[in-house]
């Protein structure tokens, strides 16, 4: 390990994402030096310019379906497309990123003798016939389906990471992240809650894809963040899976409303079919979470929206003006 002092070197994958992005400012923070990695498919430089000057952050323009060669203390593993939008965009090199970039980040880990994290999904769980979703359920996914792969890319990396564990010793962390939302996401990810600000805000009709009676659970970044560094800081013995997320429910039509109540306008719902292989209810139990990091959010959906409204409606601005 290269590690000499209490700061580390960490390496962020995905790191000029949406998540990403909020993991380098909080472990910049707390005094590391910080390397950002991103090939740019869905990141961007935008939600990382706020960092180009500062003395302890570097920026890595890479593929991680190629080999990396660094020195680092610690990585965090969370390139990949993360919206239905992006990773059907182009499945195969989705299916790549996951399992060929965990390939080449755990090859890098054994070589550095260092922890790993690997930010999983709720996905692995698919469309689930336990509810809420705990650790030790195995999942109901389709394996040929528009979504699989993204699905089980994640599924079969969790398998690598693990088998890196048991054969090379490995000091893994694999955290199951669900539903998560706030400043930087990208407007048109095709994301529920991304989806119904940039519609309200446009002013444009809200779309509800079946009846929204579909649930889902909303965490809000910085409790996200806070969740994965816990799990990165605890001992070897823990190596997940974690459920990191937001146990409190809410049905699609109930998020619609409280965007709206936020937003103000005449913005009114329409009705599509329900999506290929789109869950009906997604909601952790984050049993584990509490006693392993003792963690659990602290942000409540109609608080988290104030801030990711803001951001939108910057977005928005920017928009319009560069349009004239």
């Amino acid at each position: 390990m290269r590690l000499y002092d209490s700061r580390k070197r960490i390496l962020v994958t995905g790191g000029a994402g949406f998540v990403g992005s909020h993991l380098c400012d909080r472990l910049l923070e707390q005094g590391h030096e910080v390397l950002c990695a991103d090939n740019l498919f869905t990141g961007t430089k935008r939600n990382i310019e706020h960092l180009h000057n500062h003395p302890r952050f570097e920026f890595m323009r890479h593929d991680v379906t190629f080999p990396l060669y660094v020195e680092v203390d610690q990585i965090y593993n969370l390139a990949c497309p993360a919206s239905p939008v992006h990773y059907q965009h182009d499945p195969v090199q989705t299916t790549k990123t996951s399992v060929h970039g965990a390939i080449n980040m755990l090859g890098l880990a054994k070589r550095l003798d260092c922890k790993i994290l690997q930010a999983s999904t709720s996905e692995v769980y698919g469309d689930p016939q336990q509810h809420p979703q705990t650790e030790d359920y195995w999942g109901h996914v389709n394996p040929i389906g528009v979504r699989s792969c993204y699905d089980e890319g994640k599924r079969c990396a969790e398998t690598l990471f693990f088998d890196y564990h048991r054969q090379n010793g490995l000091a893994i962390k694999v955290a199951r992240i669900f539903n998560t939302y706030g400043p930087r996401m990208h407007p048109k990810d095709g994301r529920v809650v991304s989806n119904f600000i940039w519609q309200a805000l446009n002013g444009t009709p809200i779309t509800i894809y079946g009846d929204g009676s579909q649930t889902r659970s909303f965490c809000f970044v910085d409790d996200l963040v806070r969740g994965l560094i816990s799990l990165m800081e605890t001992d070897d013995s823990v190596t997940g899976p974690v459920n990191i997320g937001n146990p409190g429910e809410f049905s699609i039509l109930e998020l619609a409303e409280k965007v709206l109540e936020q937003v103000g306008g005449d913005s009114n719902l329409v009705r599509e079919p329900l999506p290929s292989d789109d869950p009906m209810q997604r909601c952790p139990d984050i049993t584990r979470a509490r006693n392993l990091l003792n963690w659990e959010p602290t942000i409540p959906l109609a608080e988290g929206l104030i801030p990711t409204i803001a951001y939108f409606r910057e977005l928005l601005a920017e928009h319009q003006a560069m349009a004239g």
